[in-house]
């Protein structure tokens, strides 16, 4: 074990012996949101690192005390006094070894500011205040804190480092000042949520400062799973003129240091570990994985139960769970009414049967005849319609979330984001559910998603390799089996083309004519339209899932329930 020293011979020791060299230490490391001892002690595992390995500085991403996103929940006075305690006990913990960095609110005058503090000799030395705050898709920064002021660079064993934090970072102007104030290099802390592409984005943001700054930057981003929003990691670091120096694994905690080395062009960044970034399907099913993982983690489940129907979104959502948590950590249920097929029967067994999950075979028949006779007397005279086909719905989720109350289960909801956009789905029947990891993917895509997962595995997925989701799954054509020979493209236009619209209307903000323009016939955009507006009050009560892309169903694209407009 490397031999103590107290904070003032640490320091001195530092400058002295490491005036060419500068050694920081980056965790790109898993937070939950209002654990404030729970983060603090990964905090303070990562600092002993640090110090353990002769680290100048070890960093935190942005918020790192509380948790990100923290909505609301940082603004509870309480809160704020507990987190920001939080810090003040790390910093008398770290007193003696190298500066740490973490980011949490603070408090001053009044106002409420999403900081960084560098922690120093057992005090905060410096506060950095975020200055550009986003008021986009999943955030409401404006809302909640106050613009701090642009201020210059911090000084650790006399090197000057400038630490715009997230946001401020895609801007020039902060950057411009902290170049001009005497910067050498740029250390950005950051809680960016993962959407499909991000990573480009940042990165492309990125070199762009660099390229107008000609410092070195490193970008330290956040792990994991938080309500919908998962934190993809890929921290990295850039040399002047944009050069790749390293990368951390996406969606994977890792703590890594970095060297940099003062050369007659200044600082440089050592070449050191650049992971492999997935594709994009590999990377939107990691996304639903780590989601799922954490949200049952974080909120104290250990196990899930979903129903199986022989479909192929509930096949992907078993999937999903058997990676997540492990196949004997879930439990497939088959509820058949007289309108599930035999193949549909005989998919769902072999579905679990690959997985190696729990099946149970629970048919409702007792129970939906009970229903109807006792609803026979008010619906006399009347002829069976939608009501009676969603009366097996509901039957189902009734009988899925006893069997979750009975053995502590968390139940997961099966929508995919073309049934979610358009109300295909029963409110309180197949809709019930604490999760729902495919939320945001598109049908077309469950089918890309299931063709891949057939063909690759991963030492992140803890169940079976090989084509787990029988063909027949994939290839037949989808039905709810709410009535004999149902197809969903009996009630919605094929998902290619119902896709297609929403993809125009959701996630590009498009119009009709923008739909038409694109090849699909104008009265099916009409119909999709009116269906994802009359569904906004099943979306209000749906259950969470993870966010794939920047129009999510729910912080992302926030309609009015009640909304007469349509465009014609």
């Amino acid at each position: 074990m490397a031999r103590r020293l107290g904070a003032s011979q640490y320091l001195y020791a530092k400058a002295e012996a490491m005036t060419d060299q500068f050694r920081i230490k980056i965790a790109q490391l898993n937070p939950t949101v209002g654990d404030l001892q729970g983060n603090a002690a990964k905090a303070k595992q990562a600092w002993l690192q640090g110090a353990e390995q002769g680290s100048d500085f070890v960093t935190l991403p942005e918020m790192f005390i509380t948790g990100y996103n923290t909505q609301d929940l940082v603004m509870k006075p309480a809160f704020q006094n507990d987190a920001m305690n939080a810090v003040r006990e790390l910093a008398k913990e770290c007193a003696d070894g190298p500066a740490l960095g973490i980011g949490g609110p603070w408090v001053e005058d009044g106002a409420l500011f999403n900081a960084y503090f560098i922690l120093n000799g057992g005090d905060i030395q410096t506060i950095v205040k975020k200055h550009h705050l986003p008021n986009e898709t999943v955030f409401d920064e404006v809302r909640i804190f106050e613009p701090g002021q642009v201020s210059g660079p911090y000084v650790i064993n006399g090197v000057r480092i400038g630490s715009p934090v997230c946001e401020d970072a895609w801007h020039s102007d902060v950057v411009e000042t902290l170049e001009e104030t005497g910067a050498e290099f740029l250390f950005i802390p950051n809680g960016s949520p993962y959407y499909r592409g991000k990573l480009d984005v940042r990165l492309n943001l990125m070199v762009s400062r660099v390229v107008e700054s000609g410092l070195p930057l490193i970008y330290l981003n956040l792990t994991g799973g938080q309500d919908d929003q998962i934190f993809d990691g890929c921290s990295f670091a850039l040399n002047p003129g944009g050069e790749l120096a390293a990368m951390l694994p996406m969606f994977e905690e890792s703590i890594t240091e970095l060297i940099l080395n003062r050369t007659d062009q200044g600082w440089r960044i050592a070449d050191t570990l650049k992971s492999k970034i997935p594709d994009q399907l590999e990377a939107d099913y990691h996304a639903m994985t780590i989601a799922l993982r954490d949200y049952c983690a974080k909120s104290g489940f250990g196990k899930v139960l979903l129903g199986l129907s022989g479909g192929v979104d509930s096949a992907l959502v078993a999937t999903i769970a058997a990676d997540a948590l492990g196949a004997e950590n879930v439990r497939c249920i088959m509820l058949p009414s007289e309108y599930t097929s035999d193949e549909s029967l005989t998919d769902a067994k072999d579905m679990a049967e690959n997985l190696g999950c729990r099946y149970d075979y629970l048919p409702i028949a007792e129970g939906r005849a009970a229903i109807t006779n006792t609803l026979a007397p008010l619906f006399e005279g009347t002829n069976p319609d939608l009501t009676e086909e969603n009366i097996q719905s509901r039957l189902r989720g009734l009988l899925l979330m006893a069997v979750s109350n009975k053995f502590g289960e968390m139940l997961l909801t099966t929508g995919n984001k073309s049934e979610v956009a358009v109300g295909y789905a029963t409110i309180y029947g197949d809709m019930a559910g604490g999760y729902n990891p495919i939320k945001d993917l598109y049908k077309t895509r469950v089918f890309d998603i299931c063709r891949w997962r057939n063909e690759q595995h991963r030492d992140w997925m803890r169940g079976p390799a090989g084509a787990v989701i029988p063909a027949n799954i994939i290839e037949k054509p989808p039905s709810a089996e709410l009535r004999p020979d149902q197809k969903d493209s009996d009630s919605l236009p094929d998902y290619y083309v119902l896709d297609g619209i929403l993809t125009i209307l959701v996630d590009q903000d498009g119009s009709i004519d923008d739909c038409v323009a694109a090849g699909f016939p104008k009265e099916d955009a009409l119909r999709v339209q009116h269906l994802l507006y009359i569904s906004e009050y099943k979306r209000f009560q749906s259950a969470p899932g993870a966010r794939l892309s920047p129009k999510a169903f729910w912080l992302d694209r926030r309609y009015p329930i009640v909304n007469r407009w349509r465009e014609r």
